[in-house]
C-alpha cells in the first residue's frame, strides 16, 4: 500500500511524494487504507517540509477551494498545535470526562494488543503494520485507538503513549488529542466503527465479520458505556492463542552505531563569540539564509525527552539520517551540559516547537515555526471552531499563502 511504503529521510523525498499528491484522488479516497493518501506526515511532523511548502506545490499545479478535503487535513494539523499551545500538558490529561470515568478503565495496554494475537483482524493487522513499517493510516489508527478504549476499556493515555512511541510522524499533539478526540474526552462522543465499516474501507485480510465488532452501533456504544462489560470472551479478552508479533524495543538513546556523544570539554570553547544554529527533530530543515557568517550548525538530541518518549532504533535511525544532511555534527545532551557548552556562544537560535520549546528556551533564540493558517488567538476547544475563524472570508486556497 502506498501509505506503507519505504520513506526515505530526504527532503528530497518530501518534494518528490509532494509532486506526486493528486487533491481530487485524495478527496474520493483518503478513508481507504489503500486510498491516494499522500505520505508526507513523517516529513511534516519532523519538519522536512512544512504546511506551506505542501500546499503552495499543489497550487502550482491546479486550484483548490479552501474548503477541499486536502486543504481540511492540513487544517488538522495547524489546529492541534493550536490546541496545544492553550493545553500545554493539559494534552496529556483528559480534557472532559469521556462516557466513563477515566478510573473506569485500565491503566495498561494489554500484552495481546501489544503482540498482535487479539484475534480481532483489523487490530492484529493494524499492530503488525505499525511494527513494520512504523507508519499507520489514520484510519486504521482511528479504528485502534477506539478498540482499545471503548471494546477493551483501556484508557486512551495508555494507548496513546504506546503508538506515538512506535509512529516515525509520532506527534505529542496530533497523537494524543486524535486519541482525546476518539475517547469521547476531547470531543463531544465516542468514536465507534464496527466490521461493516471495516469491510468497506480495509482490504479483505483486514475484515472482521464474527468477531466483537460485527455488531451494531448502538451496542457498540453500550459497550463503551458500561464499566461492567464482561470481558471473558476471547474477541474482548484477548485470550486468542497465537504467534507473538515481538514489539520492537525502546530506545531512550541513541543507537551506538551513530556514534553520537555529548558535546566534549572542549565545546564551550570552540564556540565562544560564534553564532549557533541548533537543529532539532522537529525542523529538520536547512538554517535560514541570515546566519552570520561562521556561524555553527549542531543538531540537538534533547536526553530529557528521549528518556520521556523513547523511540524505536528505526525512528533514530530515520531522523539522525535527516538530520545529518543538514547539521554533520551532532549531539546527544542533557539540558545542564547544553547550557554549559553554549554560555560562550554570541548568540544561539533554532525553531519553536512543543517538543522542546521548554528546554531550549533558557538558551536559545527561537524563531516561530512557520504557519499555513492565520493565527486564531482565542482558544478553541473543536476543530470546527478553529476551522470557522481561520477560513473566514477565504474561498480559494491560495489565499492561505
Amino acid at each position: 500500500m502506498a501509505w506503507a511504503d519505504a520513506l526515505a529521510p530526504m527532503r528530497s523525498a518530501a518534494l518528490a511524494r509532494i509532486a506526486r499528491v493528486q487533491p481530487a484522488a485524495y478527496a474520493r479516497t483518503r478513508n481507504h487504507l489503500d486510498g491516494a493518501v499522500t505520505g508526507l506526515s513523517p516529513y511534516i511532523t519532523h519538519g522536512l517540509v512544512t504546511l506551506r511548502e505542501v500546499l503552495a506545490d499543489v497550487l502550482q499545479r491546479e486550484p483548490l477551494p479552501v474548503q477541499h478535503k486536502l486543504v481540511f487535513e492540513l487544517g488538522w494539523r495547524e489546529y492541534f498545535r493550536h490546541a496545544w499551545a492553550h493545553a500545554g500538558d493539559g494534552i496529556l490529561h483528559s480534557l472532559h470526562p469521556g462516557p466513563l470515568p477515566d478510573a473506569a478503565y485500565g491503566p495498561l495496554l494489554p500484552p495481546d494488543i501489544r503482540q498482535a494475537r487479539t484475534g480481532v483482524p483489523v487490530i492484529d493487522e493494524a499492530v503488525r503494520t505499525l511494527y513494520a513499517t512504523g507508519t499507520l493510516h489514520n484510519h486504521a489508527r482511528l479504528w485502534l485507538a477506539s478498540y482499545v478504549v471503548h471494546l477493551r476499556h483501556v484508557h486512551w493515555r495508555a494507548g496513546a503513549d504506546w503508538l506515538a512511541a512506535h509512529l516515525r510522524d509520532g506527534d505529542l499533539g496530533s497523537n494524543h488529542l486524535s486519541w482525546q478526540w476518539v475517547a469521547g474526552t476531547g470531543s463531544s462522543k465516542p468514536y465507534l466503527f464496527n466490521a461493516d465499516n471495516v469491510a468497506r474501507y480495509a482490504p479483505a485480510h483486514w475484515h472482521s465479520p464474527g468477531t466483537v465488532l460485527d455488531q451494531s452501533y448502538e451496542a457498540l456504544d453500550r459497550m463503551a458505556r458500561d464499566a461492567r462489560v464482561a470481558t471473558a470472551s476471547a474477541d474482548i479478552a484477548g485470550a486468542v492463542d497465537g504467534v507473538a508479533t515481538p514489539e520492537p524495543p525502546l530506545l531512550a538513546a541513541p543507537p551506538a552505531d551513530l556514534g553520537l556523544h555529548a558535546p566534549d570539554a572542549a565545546a564551550a570553547d570552540r564556540l565562544r563569540g560564534r553564532e549557533v544554529w541548533l537543529v532539532h527533530p522537529w525542523a529538520l530543515r536547512a538554517p535560514p539564509p541570515d546566519l552570520a557568517d561562521g556561524a555553527l550548525v549542531i543538531g540537538l538530541y534533547l536526553r530529557e525527552h528521549h528518556q520521556a518518549w523513547p523511540w524505536p532504533a528505526a525512528r533514530w535511525r530515520w531522523v539522525d539520517a535527516a538530520m545529518a544532511v543538514v547539521a554533520p555534527q551532532r549531539w546527544t545532551v542533557d539540558a545542564a551540559g547544553l547550557s554549559g557548552a553554549l554560555a560562550g556562544a554570541a548568540r544561539v537560535r533554532s525553531v519553536d516547537d512543543p517538543h522542546v520549546t521548554r528546554r531550549l528556551q533558557p538558551v536559545a533564540q527561537l524563531d516561530a515555526a512557520p504557519t499555513l493558517f492565520p493565527p486564531v488567538e482565542r482558544h478553541c476547544a473543536s476543530f470546527s471552531q478553529w476551522w470557522t475563524r481561520a477560513t473566514r472570508g477565504l474561498e480559494r486556497a491560495e489565499e492561505l499563502l
